[in-house]
């Protein structure tokens, strides 16, 4: 017996645990169907009114917003989004499939891929869900969306499918555990509401302070 199986097995005394299947059991059924707590009214809403809802969130937490018919519009509004900010006419995103099939053909950009480096002033990204509740983008880490490019450039531009905003923020983990369930768990889950910003200098309010300046939501479908 190692020393961790003895100390366990002293607690398990002391707590008088004589059923150690059930209680794994038990484990595995909270794992399986954890609990959900009270969910806001308010973004329990139609397909419409949710995405609505995220707009209206985004917006208010200094995003702009843009909505497209199509994933085929994405290029055209990515250039016009940098030409409007007097931006370089590139862009970086990593090897998410639906970014990866776009045709950047007429829009004059340069289009890198991977990583973010240091001189990149923009870059794409596509987010896994949207939170309504409070505007929020949901980004999982890995080749397709490299978690550089939620932080590095000074703007940062990202797709999200009308069909992957969600209501609430437990619906959002929800999905999250599917995903995890087929073994796709990422190294980290970004959670991005706005532009980056801090208050912590005599609370004057700074945008940019730790990531992008402007966040740029494109909402397809």
């Amino acid at each position: 017996m190692s020393a961790r199986e003895a100390v366990l097995k002293r607690i398990r005394m002391s707590l008088k645990v004589t059923d150690d299947e059930n209680r794994k059991r038990t484990v595995a059924a909270r794992l399986t169907e954890p609990p959900r707590g009270v969910i806001p009214a308010r973004s329990q809403v139609d397909h419409d009114k949710r995405i609505a809802l995220f707009v209206a969130m985004a917006e208010k937490a200094a995003a702009t917003t843009e909505r497209l018919a199509s994933t085929d519009a994405i290029p055209q509004a990515v250039a016009r989004y940098l030409r409007d900010r007097n931006l370089p006419a590139a862009i970086r995103h990593g090897d998410d499939p639906i970014l990866s099939a776009l045709t950047w053909d007429g829009t004059q950009l340069r289009v890198g891929h991977g990583a973010a480096a240091d001189s990149d002033t923009a870059a794409l990204s596509r987010a896994t869900v949207g939170i309504a509740e409070t505007g929020s983008l949901v980004l999982l880490s890995g080749r397709d969306n490299p978690t550089t490019l939620n932080f590095m450039p000074e703007a940062h531009i990202v797709v999200l499918r009308a069909s992957d905003i969600v209501g609430d923020l437990e619906t959002a983990w929800g999905r999250l555990r599917h995903i995890a369930g087929r073994g796709r768990l990422p190294r980290n889950v970004n959670l991005i509401t706005g532009p980056s910003r801090s208050g912590d200098i005599q609370q004057t309010m700074l945008m940019g302070a730790h990531g992008p300046r402007d966040l740029h939501i494109l909402v397809v479908g």
